[in-house]
């Protein structure tokens, strides 16, 4: 991320603690996008953050801050949540490799629809076991970094 993004970033947070959320409910509305950002079915995770928003009247700006920050994550987290969702269920590894997925198609199609959607709904029950811990972790580290950001960002007064 550049500094200019980051700038902005750090503006908006800015912006939104001067307006009377406090940094912990901040912390709070960042970490759920994050978490919601790794979600492993891609295309979901806007209207995802939305939807949880709305529920728990979180600052759509601020949640969806957090999920495209973790949009390189959730490229990265999509397969090991499918093999933890493999594991917690038992389940045969889905293969992977091209070769092997494109002649799975051609000799059996709706066996290997039916591994993929299993294979995202394991996935999804992992990212589920996992995204409450996060949340936990991630709002625990950014609060006091947010409350140490407002307070640098306050003008000291004089005595």
């Amino acid at each position: 991320m550049n500094t200019l993004s980051q700038k902005a970033i750090a503006d908006h947070l800015l912006s939104v603690l001067r307006q009377g959320t406090t940094p912990t409910r901040l912390a709070l509305t960042l970490a759920v996008g994050f978490a919601i950002g790794c979600f492993p079915v891609l295309g979901t995770t806007t209207l995802f953050c939305v939807a949880v928003a709305l529920v728990f009247r979180m600052n759509q700006a601020v949640i969806q801050v957090g999920n495209y920050l973790a949009f390189p994550l959730q490229l990265a987290l999509t397969v090991p949540f499918l093999r933890l969702g493999e594991r917690l269920f038992h389940a045969p590894a889905l293969p992977l490799s091209p070769l092997h997925l494109m002649e799975m198609t051609r000799h059996a199609p709706d066996h290997t629809m039916r591994a993929f959607v299993y294979g995202q709904g394991h996935a999804i029950v992992a990212w589920a076991l996992v995204a409450p811990l996060a949340v936990i972790l991630i709002a625990a580290v950014l609060a006091p970094l947010l409350r140490a950001l407002m307070r640098a960002s306050t003008p000291q007064r004089l005595a």
